[in-house]
């Protein structure tokens, strides 16, 4: 790019109008449901412990505080909405993670996320599909469980492998000293984007579902058979995941108690421990309502929407031009 066109947006004025289309689907969509649309802070006090998500710090000063950090996920604040009695919520916003780019990623994007007071994860899954399916207009997901799926194309049980055979299937794809330091769940992730996503959703949108409960992040578990599962799902059309989403956790002290898995974690891999915050805590401590919650990436959906490669071909501006 030169430095004469570099002030050209990337998107074509076709993307920007199926984006503006998009929002009002969106809207629209919600409306017909009774869900509220409501707005929280792009720019929080506290970032996420997450081990997987680089937050971007932010220099600000304000309200007897040093530093903030733009959010990845407005989840903390929406479930604050959700405990002071908001009942259906969602939100359009933008999220910003630190690391994030290439082909499929940018550090800013636009997320859609929505909370439904009395959905399960199965129930949720139903209405991301009336979405996804309705903007689309493609064929309903099927649902294919997160074990299967590595059985069917990692060719590895990840409930009952060891971790020398995970570790063994790991190299076709990395040296035996890439896999020093590796947690189970990181070689599981691995084998998830090398040898599993690249063939999912490629006939028919398929949604990935029952986890394992070393995953489950802000999801429930339960036992499905003799393994314990989180009640998590991500959906993928044409190879690309395109929501994540939970029956969410309810219980405050099992979530200070990830909160605190995270953190060990991050200082084994050498991050810097994240502070665990005390407003969403004391939210859940007040009662979390029974919901499920999804984040779905506008963005991407608006790549399948135009059959882009390339995320940079539906942003007006990009990182490398902003």
């Amino acid at each position: 790019m030169s430095n004469a066109d570099s002030w050209q947006p990337g998107a074509a004025s076709r993307a920007l109008k199926s984006r503006a289309q998009q929002l009002s689907f969106v809207r629209g969509f919600f409306a017909q449901r009774q869900v509220l649309e409501v707005e929280t802070p792009v720019l929080g006090r506290c970032g996420v412990t997450d081990p997987s998500l680089s937050g971007i710090a932010a220099r600000v000063s304000a309200a007897g505080r040093q530093g903030g950090w733009l959010q990845t996920s407005p989840e903390y604040h929406m479930k604050r909405l959700l405990a002071a009695g908001c009942g259906d919520i969602y939100q359009v916003t933008k999220v910003f993670r630190d690391g994030e780019s290439g082909r499929r990623h940018n550090p800013e994007f636009s997320m859609l996320e929505w909370y439904r007071c009395g959905f399960d994860d199965q129930t949720l899954m139903n209405e991301v599909a009336d979405l996804v399916c309705s903007w689309l207009d493609c064929l309903r997901p099927h649902t294919l469980s997160y074990r299967e799926a590595l059985r069917r194309w990692a060719h590895i049980d990840p409930f009952t492998c060891t971790d020398a055979q995970l570790h063994a299937r790991c190299g076709q794809w990395m040296e035996p000293q890439q896999l020093v330091g590796m947690s189970r769940d990181d070689c599981l992730d691995l084998l998830m984007s090398f040898a599993v996503e690249p063939r999912l959703g490629l006939d028919c949108p398929v949604f990935i579902h029952q986890y394992p409960a070393s995953q489950a992040s802000l999801a429930r578990t339960s036992q499905v058979g003799s393994f314990a599962v989180a009640h998590r799902f991500e959906l993928y059309i044409n190879g690309l995941e395109l929501c994540n989403g939970y029956w969410e956790l309810t219980d405050a002290d099992e979530q200070r108690r990830r909160f605190a898995a995270d953190n060990r974690l991050r200082q084994a891999r050498g991050q810097a421990a994240m502070e665990q915050d005390d407003a969403f805590l004391a939210a859940m401590d007040s009662g979390l309502p029974d919901c499920a919650g999804v984040a779905l990436g506008l963005d991407r959906l608006l790549m399948l929407k135009l059959g882009a490669s390339s995320i940079d071909e539906v942003l007006a501006f990009p990182f490398a031009r902003a």
